[in-house]
Protein backbone atom coordinates (compact mmCIF):
# COMPACT_ATOMS: atom_id res chain seq x y z
CA UNK A 1 0.00 0.00 0.00
CA UNK A 2 1.18 3.53 -0.96
CA UNK A 3 1.51 6.05 1.81
CA UNK A 4 -0.45 8.45 -0.06
CA UNK A 5 -3.01 5.77 -0.34
CA UNK A 6 -2.92 5.39 3.09
CA UNK A 7 -3.04 8.77 4.35
CA UNK A 8 -5.59 9.84 1.49
CA UNK A 9 -7.65 7.81 -0.34
CA UNK A 10 -11.01 6.00 1.29
CA UNK A 11 -11.45 2.96 0.58
CA UNK A 12 -14.67 1.32 0.84
CA UNK A 13 -15.88 -0.59 3.98
CA UNK A 14 -12.33 0.46 6.19
CA UNK A 15 -10.91 2.85 8.69
CA UNK A 16 -8.81 5.98 7.86
CA UNK A 17 -7.12 5.79 11.16
CA UNK A 18 -6.63 1.91 11.03
CA UNK A 19 -7.41 0.99 7.16
CA UNK A 20 -7.22 -2.27 5.83
CA UNK A 21 -4.68 -2.98 3.51
CA UNK A 22 -4.79 -2.56 -0.36
CA UNK A 23 -2.72 -4.23 -2.89
CA UNK A 24 -1.89 -2.01 -5.73
CA UNK A 25 -3.37 -3.75 -9.23
CA UNK A 26 -1.03 -2.97 -12.78
CA UNK A 27 -2.89 -4.88 -14.89
CA UNK A 28 -5.90 -7.26 -15.51
CA UNK A 29 -6.85 -9.64 -18.28
CA UNK A 30 -8.90 -12.96 -18.09
CA UNK A 31 -9.58 -14.14 -14.88
CA UNK A 32 -6.36 -13.03 -13.59
CA UNK A 33 -5.31 -9.52 -11.71
CA UNK A 34 -1.77 -8.61 -12.06
CA UNK A 35 -0.02 -6.41 -8.83
CA UNK A 36 2.36 -4.41 -9.11
CA UNK A 37 4.69 -6.13 -7.04
CA UNK A 38 4.58 -8.62 -10.00
CA UNK A 39 2.17 -11.42 -8.06
CA UNK A 40 -0.71 -12.78 -10.50
CA UNK A 41 -4.19 -13.58 -8.70
CA UNK A 42 -6.93 -15.76 -10.20
CA UNK A 43 -10.10 -13.40 -8.61
CA UNK A 44 -12.77 -15.35 -7.55
CA UNK A 45 -14.87 -11.80 -7.00
CA UNK A 46 -15.56 -11.05 -10.25
CA UNK A 47 -14.85 -7.70 -8.81
CA UNK A 48 -17.93 -7.82 -6.57
CA UNK A 49 -19.59 -10.00 -8.59
CA UNK A 50 -19.68 -8.10 -11.84
CA UNK A 51 -17.07 -8.85 -14.38
CA UNK A 52 -18.66 -12.23 -15.79
CA UNK A 53 -16.35 -11.95 -19.33
CA UNK A 54 -12.98 -11.67 -17.62
CA UNK A 55 -10.87 -8.35 -17.81
CA UNK A 56 -10.16 -6.80 -20.48
CA UNK A 57 -12.32 -8.23 -22.94
CA UNK A 58 -11.25 -7.79 -26.44
CA UNK A 59 -15.23 -7.71 -27.78
CA UNK A 60 -16.50 -5.29 -24.45
CA UNK A 61 -12.66 -3.14 -25.53
CA UNK A 62 -14.10 -2.56 -28.88
CA UNK A 63 -17.74 -1.70 -28.06
CA UNK A 64 -15.96 1.01 -25.67
CA UNK A 65 -13.35 2.28 -28.57
CA UNK A 66 -15.74 2.75 -30.98
CA UNK A 67 -18.87 4.34 -29.35
CA UNK A 68 -15.87 6.76 -27.35
CA UNK A 69 -15.10 8.00 -30.50
CA UNK A 70 -18.51 9.02 -31.33
CA UNK A 71 -19.40 10.31 -27.79
CA UNK A 72 -18.83 9.42 -24.59
CA UNK A 73 -21.99 11.04 -23.14
CA UNK A 74 -24.32 13.00 -23.94
CA UNK A 75 -27.58 14.15 -21.52
CA UNK A 76 -31.07 12.33 -21.69
CA UNK A 77 -33.23 15.21 -21.50
CA UNK A 78 -34.87 15.74 -24.52
CA UNK A 79 -31.92 13.46 -26.70
CA UNK A 80 -31.83 10.05 -27.35
CA UNK A 81 -29.42 7.63 -29.13
CA UNK A 82 -29.23 4.15 -30.45
CA UNK A 83 -27.03 2.40 -27.93
CA UNK A 84 -29.90 3.12 -25.30
CA UNK A 85 -32.58 2.77 -27.61
CA UNK A 86 -30.65 -0.90 -28.34
CA UNK A 87 -29.80 -1.82 -25.13
CA UNK A 88 -33.72 -1.22 -24.23
CA UNK A 89 -35.22 -3.44 -26.29
CA UNK A 90 -32.24 -6.11 -25.33
CA UNK A 91 -33.77 -5.69 -21.67
CA UNK A 92 -37.03 -5.65 -22.77
CA UNK A 93 -36.76 -8.71 -24.35
CA UNK A 94 -35.15 -10.91 -21.85
CA UNK A 95 -36.57 -9.79 -18.66
CA UNK A 96 -40.14 -10.90 -17.15
CA UNK A 97 -42.50 -9.95 -20.35
CA UNK A 98 -44.92 -7.53 -17.77
CA UNK A 99 -41.64 -5.27 -17.87
CA UNK A 100 -42.03 -3.26 -20.72
CA UNK A 101 -40.68 0.47 -19.39
CA UNK A 102 -37.06 1.01 -18.62
CA UNK A 103 -35.34 3.52 -16.59
CA UNK A 104 -31.72 3.85 -16.39
CA UNK A 105 -29.35 5.22 -13.85
CA UNK A 106 -25.62 5.15 -12.60
CA UNK A 107 -25.47 2.55 -9.69
CA UNK A 108 -27.38 -0.33 -8.51
CA UNK A 109 -28.23 1.42 -5.34
CA UNK A 110 -29.78 4.15 -7.27
CA UNK A 111 -31.86 1.84 -9.69
CA UNK A 112 -33.39 0.62 -6.01
CA UNK A 113 -34.01 4.56 -5.00
CA UNK A 114 -35.64 4.76 -8.15
CA UNK A 115 -37.77 1.48 -8.01
CA UNK A 116 -38.67 2.55 -4.36
CA UNK A 117 -39.69 6.26 -5.95
CA UNK A 118 -41.24 4.65 -8.45
CA UNK A 119 -43.51 3.01 -6.03
CA UNK A 120 -44.31 5.78 -3.91
CA UNK A 121 -45.29 8.14 -6.80
CA UNK A 122 -47.30 5.21 -8.61
CA UNK A 123 -49.37 5.47 -5.09
CA UNK A 124 -49.75 8.99 -4.47
CA UNK A 125 -51.49 9.32 -8.16
CA UNK A 126 -54.23 7.00 -7.64
CA UNK A 127 -54.84 9.47 -4.47
CA UNK A 128 -53.49 6.85 -1.88
CA UNK A 129 -50.21 8.80 -0.25
CA UNK A 130 -50.48 7.19 2.99
CA UNK A 131 -48.39 4.13 0.99
CA UNK A 132 -45.35 5.32 1.44
CA UNK A 133 -43.66 2.63 3.55
CA UNK A 134 -41.88 -0.17 2.32
CA UNK A 135 -42.27 -4.44 3.50
CA UNK A 136 -38.83 -6.25 2.71
CA UNK A 137 -37.20 -9.81 5.10
CA UNK A 138 -34.49 -9.57 7.46
CA UNK A 139 -30.93 -10.17 6.22
CA UNK A 140 -31.26 -8.70 2.60
CA UNK A 141 -28.78 -5.69 1.29
CA UNK A 142 -30.15 -3.81 -1.40
CA UNK A 143 -26.96 -1.01 -1.61
CA UNK A 144 -26.05 2.16 0.51
CA UNK A 145 -27.96 5.22 -0.41
CA UNK A 146 -30.46 6.20 2.01
CA UNK A 147 -33.87 5.22 1.09
CA UNK A 148 -31.95 1.16 0.11
CA UNK A 149 -30.60 1.80 3.19
CA UNK A 150 -33.73 1.79 4.75
CA UNK A 151 -34.53 -1.95 3.46
CA UNK A 152 -31.35 -3.38 4.50
CA UNK A 153 -31.54 -5.55 7.71
CA UNK A 154 -31.86 -3.30 10.84
CA UNK A 155 -29.95 -5.23 13.47
CA UNK A 156 -27.26 -7.06 11.72
CA UNK A 157 -26.89 -5.50 8.39
CA UNK A 158 -23.70 -3.06 7.70
CA UNK A 159 -26.39 -0.01 7.87
CA UNK A 160 -27.48 -0.05 11.47
CA UNK A 161 -26.17 2.83 13.17
CA UNK A 162 -27.63 4.64 10.47
CA UNK A 163 -30.70 3.54 12.17
CA UNK A 164 -32.34 6.86 13.90
CA UNK A 165 -31.52 8.59 10.10
CA UNK A 166 -33.66 6.73 8.16
CA UNK A 167 -36.89 6.03 6.91
CA UNK A 168 -38.78 3.71 8.94
CA UNK A 169 -40.19 0.45 6.94
CA UNK A 170 -41.28 -3.26 7.92
CA UNK A 171 -38.98 -6.26 8.11
CA UNK A 172 -40.66 -9.74 8.03
CA UNK A 173 -38.85 -12.41 9.09
CA UNK A 174 -35.99 -13.87 6.39
CA UNK A 175 -37.19 -17.01 4.01
CA UNK A 176 -35.52 -20.14 5.57
CA UNK A 177 -36.73 -22.55 3.66
CA UNK A 178 -33.52 -23.64 1.41
CA UNK A 179 -33.50 -23.42 -2.62
CA UNK A 180 -34.65 -26.56 -4.12
CA UNK A 181 -36.30 -27.88 -0.50
CA UNK A 182 -39.38 -28.81 0.33
CA UNK A 183 -41.54 -25.80 1.02
CA UNK A 184 -42.63 -24.89 4.52
CA UNK A 185 -46.11 -22.71 4.52
CA UNK A 186 -44.93 -21.74 7.89
CA UNK A 187 -41.78 -19.97 6.19
CA UNK A 188 -43.96 -16.61 4.93
CA UNK A 189 -46.23 -16.18 7.70
CA UNK A 190 -44.26 -13.37 9.35
CA UNK A 191 -44.46 -11.28 6.18
CA UNK A 192 -48.44 -12.30 5.03
CA UNK A 193 -49.23 -11.25 9.01
CA UNK A 194 -47.77 -7.85 8.05
CA UNK A 195 -49.44 -7.16 4.71
CA UNK A 196 -52.94 -8.37 6.61
CA UNK A 197 -52.50 -5.93 8.99
CA UNK A 198 -50.41 -2.72 7.23
CA UNK A 199 -51.16 -3.17 3.33
CA UNK A 200 -52.76 0.01 3.54
CA UNK A 201 -49.68 1.93 4.55
CA UNK A 202 -47.59 0.00 2.07
CA UNK A 203 -46.40 1.14 -1.13
CA UNK A 204 -44.32 -2.24 -2.42
CA UNK A 205 -42.42 -5.66 -0.95
CA UNK A 206 -38.61 -5.61 -2.23
CA UNK A 207 -37.22 -8.52 -2.07
CA UNK A 208 -33.47 -10.38 -3.76
CA UNK A 209 -35.19 -13.11 -5.50
CA UNK A 210 -33.46 -16.44 -4.59
CA UNK A 211 -30.16 -15.31 -3.38
CA UNK A 212 -29.66 -13.06 -0.59
CA UNK A 213 -26.65 -11.75 -1.84
CA UNK A 214 -24.50 -9.13 1.10
CA UNK A 215 -26.83 -9.71 3.92
CA UNK A 216 -25.55 -13.46 4.16
CA UNK A 217 -25.30 -15.08 0.79
CA UNK A 218 -28.40 -17.09 1.56
CA UNK A 219 -30.28 -18.73 -1.38
CA UNK A 220 -33.93 -19.48 -0.03
CA UNK A 221 -37.41 -21.38 -1.75
CA UNK A 222 -38.63 -19.81 -5.51
CA UNK A 223 -41.77 -21.42 -4.00
CA UNK A 224 -41.30 -18.42 -1.38
CA UNK A 225 -41.76 -15.89 -4.28
CA UNK A 226 -44.60 -17.32 -6.01
CA UNK A 227 -46.40 -17.12 -2.63
CA UNK A 228 -45.18 -13.45 -2.34
CA UNK A 229 -46.53 -12.74 -5.45
CA UNK A 230 -50.12 -13.92 -4.56
CA UNK A 231 -50.14 -11.91 -1.43
CA UNK A 232 -48.78 -8.93 -3.46
CA UNK A 233 -51.79 -9.20 -5.31
CA UNK A 234 -54.24 -9.96 -2.89
CA UNK A 235 -53.00 -6.79 -0.48
CA UNK A 236 -52.79 -4.22 -3.40
CA UNK A 237 -48.96 -4.29 -3.12
CA UNK A 238 -46.49 -3.74 -5.67
CA UNK A 239 -43.83 -5.98 -6.17
CA UNK A 240 -39.94 -4.58 -6.70
CA UNK A 241 -37.26 -7.78 -7.32
CA UNK A 242 -33.56 -6.44 -6.59
CA UNK A 243 -31.56 -8.81 -9.40
CA UNK A 244 -28.36 -6.40 -9.12
CA UNK A 245 -26.72 -9.11 -7.72
CA UNK A 246 -28.40 -12.15 -9.53
CA UNK A 247 -28.66 -10.72 -12.79
CA UNK A 248 -26.84 -11.83 -16.21
CA UNK A 249 -26.90 -15.56 -15.00
CA UNK A 250 -25.33 -15.56 -11.58
CA UNK A 251 -28.01 -17.99 -10.45
CA UNK A 252 -28.04 -20.81 -13.42
CA UNK A 253 -30.82 -18.61 -15.09
CA UNK A 254 -30.37 -15.83 -16.77
CA UNK A 255 -32.17 -14.10 -13.99
CA UNK A 256 -33.44 -15.24 -10.86
CA UNK A 257 -36.87 -14.44 -11.44
CA UNK A 258 -36.62 -17.31 -14.06
CA UNK A 259 -36.74 -19.38 -10.64
CA UNK A 260 -39.90 -18.65 -10.10
CA UNK A 261 -43.41 -19.06 -12.39
CA UNK A 262 -43.87 -15.07 -11.76
CA UNK A 263 -43.25 -11.62 -12.95
CA UNK A 264 -42.30 -8.46 -10.59
CA UNK A 265 -43.94 -5.15 -11.30
CA UNK A 266 -40.51 -3.47 -11.11
CA UNK A 267 -36.96 -5.08 -11.50
CA UNK A 268 -33.41 -3.60 -10.91
CA UNK A 269 -30.78 -4.39 -12.67
CA UNK A 270 -26.53 -3.47 -12.35
CA UNK A 271 -23.37 -4.71 -11.65
CA UNK A 272 -22.96 -7.51 -14.67
CA UNK A 273 -24.89 -5.08 -16.69
CA UNK A 274 -21.86 -3.85 -18.88
CA UNK A 275 -20.09 -6.57 -17.71
CA UNK A 276 -18.19 -5.01 -14.83
CA UNK A 277 -16.88 -2.34 -17.21
CA UNK A 278 -18.61 0.74 -16.32
CA UNK A 279 -21.12 1.60 -13.27
CA UNK A 280 -24.25 1.36 -14.77
CA UNK A 281 -27.65 0.75 -13.78
CA UNK A 282 -31.29 0.22 -14.95
CA UNK A 283 -34.56 -0.22 -13.30
CA UNK A 284 -38.00 -1.88 -15.45
CA UNK A 285 -41.66 -1.41 -14.70
CA UNK A 286 -45.21 -2.33 -16.04
CA UNK A 287 -47.25 -0.04 -18.32
CA UNK A 288 -49.23 0.34 -15.61
CA UNK A 289 -47.16 2.05 -13.01
CA UNK A 290 -45.42 4.12 -15.85
CA UNK A 291 -49.19 5.38 -17.60
CA UNK A 292 -50.29 5.72 -13.72
CA UNK A 293 -47.17 7.58 -12.36
CA UNK A 294 -47.45 9.95 -15.79
CA UNK A 295 -51.38 10.45 -15.66
CA UNK A 296 -50.51 11.55 -11.83
CA UNK A 297 -50.46 14.85 -10.09
CA UNK A 298 -46.75 15.30 -11.37
CA UNK A 299 -47.08 14.20 -15.10
CA UNK A 300 -43.86 12.90 -14.67
CA UNK A 301 -41.24 10.57 -12.78
CA UNK A 302 -39.45 12.49 -10.27
CA UNK A 303 -35.79 11.15 -11.06
CA UNK A 304 -33.19 12.12 -13.78
CA UNK A 305 -29.62 11.10 -12.74
CA UNK A 306 -26.91 13.35 -14.95
CA UNK A 307 -25.37 10.48 -16.80
CA UNK A 308 -28.66 8.69 -17.31
CA UNK A 309 -28.30 6.58 -20.25
CA UNK A 310 -24.63 7.58 -20.79
CA UNK A 311 -24.33 5.83 -24.35
CA UNK A 312 -20.51 4.59 -23.66
CA UNK A 313 -22.25 2.06 -20.99
CA UNK A 314 -25.09 1.76 -22.99
CA UNK A 315 -22.59 0.45 -25.58
CA UNK A 316 -20.68 -1.89 -23.71
CA UNK A 317 -23.73 -3.13 -22.13
CA UNK A 318 -25.21 -4.04 -25.60
CA UNK A 319 -22.30 -6.00 -26.29
CA UNK A 320 -21.79 -7.90 -22.87
CA UNK A 321 -25.29 -9.20 -23.36
CA UNK A 322 -24.86 -10.31 -27.22
CA UNK A 323 -21.66 -12.17 -25.29
CA UNK A 324 -23.61 -13.78 -23.18
CA UNK A 325 -26.50 -14.91 -25.10
CA UNK A 326 -23.62 -15.94 -28.00
CA UNK A 327 -22.62 -18.95 -25.83
CA UNK A 328 -24.06 -22.01 -23.77
CA UNK A 329 -23.63 -19.89 -20.96
CA UNK A 330 -26.15 -22.21 -18.94
CA UNK A 331 -23.79 -25.06 -19.05
CA UNK A 332 -20.67 -23.36 -18.28
CA UNK A 333 -22.60 -21.56 -15.50
CA UNK A 334 -23.78 -25.80 -14.13
CA UNK A 335 -20.10 -26.68 -14.66
CA UNK A 336 -18.88 -24.79 -12.47
CA UNK A 337 -21.42 -24.80 -10.36
CA UNK A 338 -21.12 -28.57 -9.51
CA UNK A 339 -17.26 -27.85 -9.25
CA UNK A 340 -17.89 -25.65 -6.77
CA UNK A 341 -20.15 -28.15 -4.86
CA UNK A 342 -17.59 -31.12 -5.35
CA UNK A 343 -14.65 -29.21 -4.17
CA UNK A 344 -15.79 -27.24 -1.58
CA UNK A 345 -19.04 -29.33 -0.14
CA UNK A 346 -16.52 -31.64 2.13
CA UNK A 347 -15.35 -28.32 4.33
CA UNK A 348 -19.06 -29.00 5.56
CA UNK A 349 -18.02 -31.65 8.10
CA UNK A 350 -14.84 -29.49 9.14
CA UNK A 351 -15.25 -28.27 12.96
CA UNK A 352 -15.15 -24.37 12.09
CA UNK A 353 -17.32 -24.42 9.35
CA UNK A 354 -21.26 -24.16 10.22
CA UNK A 355 -22.32 -24.42 6.33
CA UNK A 356 -21.29 -24.82 2.70
CA UNK A 357 -23.97 -23.71 -0.22
CA UNK A 358 -23.87 -23.44 -3.88
CA UNK A 359 -25.79 -21.86 -6.92
CA UNK A 360 -24.74 -21.13 -9.80
CA UNK A 361 -21.75 -19.61 -10.09
CA UNK A 362 -21.64 -18.56 -6.42
CA UNK A 363 -19.95 -20.87 -3.89
CA UNK A 364 -20.52 -20.28 0.07
CA UNK A 365 -18.57 -21.28 3.25
CA UNK A 366 -20.26 -19.84 6.14
CA UNK A 367 -18.04 -20.36 9.15
CA UNK A 368 -18.86 -20.32 12.72
CA UNK A 369 -17.43 -17.47 14.10
CA UNK A 370 -16.53 -13.97 12.00
CA UNK A 371 -13.29 -14.18 10.47
CA UNK A 372 -10.51 -11.62 9.80
CA UNK A 373 -10.25 -10.10 6.80
CA UNK A 374 -7.11 -8.30 6.66
CA UNK A 375 -5.20 -11.56 7.71
CA UNK A 376 -7.30 -14.03 5.29
CA UNK A 377 -6.98 -11.44 2.38
CA UNK A 378 -2.94 -11.64 2.85
CA UNK A 379 -3.01 -15.47 3.13
CA UNK A 380 -5.10 -15.75 0.35
CA UNK A 381 -3.36 -13.15 -1.97
CA UNK A 382 -0.10 -15.94 -0.90
CA UNK A 383 -1.85 -18.20 -2.55
CA UNK A 384 -1.94 -16.54 -5.55
CA UNK A 385 -6.18 -15.74 -5.65
CA UNK A 386 -8.28 -12.81 -5.02
CA UNK A 387 -10.71 -13.81 -2.44
CA UNK A 388 -12.25 -10.98 0.06
CA UNK A 389 -14.32 -12.44 2.78
CA UNK A 390 -17.24 -10.54 5.04
CA UNK A 391 -18.55 -11.17 8.80
CA UNK A 392 -18.59 -15.09 8.77
CA UNK A 393 -18.68 -15.33 5.20
CA UNK A 394 -15.75 -16.77 2.60
CA UNK A 395 -17.29 -17.04 -0.83
CA UNK A 396 -16.97 -17.06 -4.61
CA UNK A 397 -18.12 -15.65 -7.57
CA UNK A 398 -15.88 -16.87 -10.45
CA UNK A 399 -16.20 -15.31 -13.63
CA UNK A 400 -18.12 -17.27 -15.93
CA UNK A 401 -14.42 -17.90 -18.49
CA UNK A 402 -12.98 -19.79 -15.87
CA UNK A 403 -11.11 -22.59 -16.42
CA UNK A 404 -11.67 -26.00 -14.14
CA UNK A 405 -7.74 -25.68 -12.86
CA UNK A 406 -8.07 -21.86 -12.18
CA UNK A 407 -11.69 -22.77 -10.17
CA UNK A 408 -10.00 -25.17 -8.91
CA UNK A 409 -7.10 -22.76 -6.91
CA UNK A 410 -9.35 -20.90 -5.76
CA UNK A 411 -11.53 -23.84 -3.81
CA UNK A 412 -7.73 -25.16 -2.71
CA UNK A 413 -6.78 -21.97 -1.48
CA UNK A 414 -10.28 -21.60 0.99
CA UNK A 415 -9.24 -25.13 2.18
CA UNK A 416 -6.05 -24.96 2.67
CA UNK A 417 -6.54 -21.10 4.57
CA UNK A 418 -9.28 -22.82 6.60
Amino acid sequence: MSNFDKEHIWHPYTSMTNPLPVFEVESAKGVYINLKNGIRLVDGMSSWWAVIHGYNNEELNNAAKQQIDKMSHVMFGGLTHKPAIELAKKLINITPSNLQKVFYSDSGSVAVEVAVKMAVQYWQSKQKPGKNKLLTVKSGYHGDTFKAMSVCDPINGMHHIFTGSMPINYFAEQPRGRFNQEWNENDISSLKNILKTEHNNIAAVIIEPIVQGAGGMWFYSAEYLNKLRALCDEYNVLLIFDEIATGFGRTGELFATNHTNIQPDIMCLGKAITGGYISFAATLTTKDVANVISDGEAGVFMHGPTFMGNPLACAIANKSIELLLSYDWKSKIKQIEDQLYKELIELKNHPKVNDVRVLGAIGVVEMKESVNMAILQQKFVDLGVWIRPFGNLIYLMPQYIIKPEELSKLTLAIKEVI
